[in-house]
């Protein structure tokens, strides 16, 4: 079975609401996305597990015709990424309030070696960031006036990254994690230089 195709369940529940409540029962996919008109057989097709937070469930379900799986994926899980929307944002504003990305890694992750710290920092930065550049030309703002603190005051939440993705409903299948469903951007390799040619002389072509 390929794997499941994430839809959004809109849900205004932070992770620890919607786990403490057990929302995922309660979520409901009502059309299939491959046959709008019905008739196919959509039926559910229980849930599967997230790893943070520990015992969050996402409800699925099942399209005998079209052979394929739907995740409802509520707006407080990040896509494709082992963690809560509110949980990243937390990251990168602690981030921009302490006085190094290493000051902020020791106290976010004192757990485990300060290098390690960093790059799971980094990484989560790098997802935000990324949101958030691409969010500036959904929403018609400005690269610079696109900043967590900004978007709190322009748009009155403390989920930025939630609303975000309510804002940008629309384009979710073509919006990369955490915040849409699409691919992650595919990083190029770096091109290595060409093969040079083969010391000593050239070889002669046929005469004539």
């Amino acid at each position: 079975m390929r794997r499941p195709v994430q839809l959004r369940h809109e849900t205004p529940l932070s992770s620890e609401a919607y786990l403490a409540e057990h929302a995922w029962v309660k979520a409901r996919l009502t059309t299939c996305p491959r046959h709008p008109a019905g008739g196919c057989g959509l039926v559910r097709h229980g849930t599967y597990p997230r790893k943070t937070p520990t015992g969050m469930r996402v409800t699925r379900y099942y399209c005998p015709t079209a052979h394929e799986t739907f995740s409802l994926l509520p707006d407080c899980l990040a896509s494709r990424f082992p963690s809560a929307l509110d949980d990243l944002e937390h990251v990168v504003t602690q981030v921009t309030a302490a006085r190094s990305v290493e000051a902020a890694a020791d106290r976010l992750r004192p757990d485990i070696e300060l290098p390690s710290a960093v790059r799971w920092i980094r990484r989560r930065l790098t997802l935000v960031r990324a949101s958030l550049v691409i969010a500036a030309g959904v929403v018609g703002l400005a690269l610079a006036d696109v900043t967590l603190e900004t978007l709190r005051a322009a748009w009155q939440t403390d989920r930025v990254l939630v609303a975000l993705r309510g804002r940008m409903a629309v384009h979710l299948g073509q919006l990369p994690p955490p915040i849409g469903f699409g691919r992650r951007p595919i990083s190029r390799p770096v091109r290595r230089p060409g093969r040079q040619h083969a010391m000593g002389p050239d070889r002669r072509g046929p005469s004539g």
